[in-house]
């Protein structure tokens, strides 16, 4: 097997995950024939992954998604997904599966292309792969990153802590000389490349805990607060079936209206999603909120009192 790509690698790999987990238990031989049918990976038209290729590729995956493929020689050799039931249950791991899969699945099935149509992410595919790859090493990475707002790139390195998906776009948290972390939007990296040097991530650092109280990425390690709506019941519908954090609780229900509470930062994201309700939605408190949204609903007003 010739070298190949990282992009490649991590198709294979997520490819790898998906056979075995689809399949319970799945012996190497039932692997091989699968992997000699897929002509998009396997572009050399090999029979097998060679063994020792096979075995890299699972301490890879271990490495990179903590995923790990076991062997029941009880069942004649069979490989299978250890805790398959925690990477059921969701997270960024299981999005990373279903993504990639049915993106090779698409690949080896060039007539469903037009068929099945997914919102591009125009940042995901030069530097996710590298910086995800850093994160693993624990390597710091020298960027040149062109912020919204700047004139010119700059460079710097950083320390990068986790990635995040929002809206078609791919985020990363990462550590520079700044005194606290901060999110780069990955489709404003210019260049992107390892130093060499390493690092360790903060003791007991949790990315899922620090992105917990937010929409989206914006005003990340600010404290959350409680803020209280009012929605019509017709669009309390939406809001129960697609709740608009994680936080959501109904705290009141009539025939005519619904009290939603959230513990959360009161963020652009959070502000875009309440706004989007239009008048169907009122914000009762924080007041401070209630305030900010009258204050820019009659901005809007104005704007097209012409």
């Amino acid at each position: 097997m010739e070298k190949q790509s990282s992009a490649l690698l991590f198709r294979c790999y997520i490819w790898l995950v998906e056979t075995i987990y689809t399949a319970g238990h799945i012996s190497r031989a039932d692997i091989n024939r699968k992997w000699a049918k897929n002509s998009t990976l396997n572009y050399m038209h090999e029979s097998a992954i060679p063994e020792r290729t096979f075995h890299n590729w699972r301490h890879a995956i271990e490495d990179l998604f903590q995923i790990i493929i076991e062997c029941d020689r009880s069942l004649g050799r069979t490989y299978y997904i250890e805790d398959a039931d925690d990477l059921a249950r969701g997270g960024v791991r299981q999005w990373l599966i279903n993504t990639f899969a049915v993106n090779n699945l698409i690949n080896e099935s060039h007539h469903l292309k037009h068929q099945i149509l997914f919102e591009k992410i125009p940042s995901g595919q030069r530097f996710l792969m590298p910086i995800i790859e850093a994160m693993r090493d624990k390597v710091e990475l020298k960027m040149t990153y062109h912020g919204y707002h700047k004139d010119h790139p700059s460079t710097f390195n950083v320390k990068p802590y986790c990635v995040k998906v929002y809206r078609q776009r791919w985020y990363m948290l990462a550590k520079s000389d700044l005194p606290e972390p901060t999110v780069y939007s990955l489709d404003r990296i210019v260049e992107l490349e390892a130093t060499g040097k390493t690092y360790k991530l903060p003791a007991g650092f949790d990315a899922e805990a620090y992105f917990a109280p937010l929409v989206g990425v914006s005003d990340a390690g600010k404290k959350p607060v409680f803020v209280t709506i009012r929605v019509n019941s017709w669009q309390a519908n939406y809001l129960r079936s697609l709740p608009l954090h994680d936080s959501q609780r109904e705290t009141e229900r009539t025939e005519e209206y619904s009290v939603f509470k959230y513990f959360v930062v009161p963020n652009y994201e959070f502000m875009q999603e309440l706004r989007a309700h239009g008048s169907a939605l009122q914000v009762l408190e924080p007041k401070k909120l209630a305030d900010k949204m009258k204050k820019e609903s009659e901005s809007i007003t104005e704007l097209y009192n012409i």
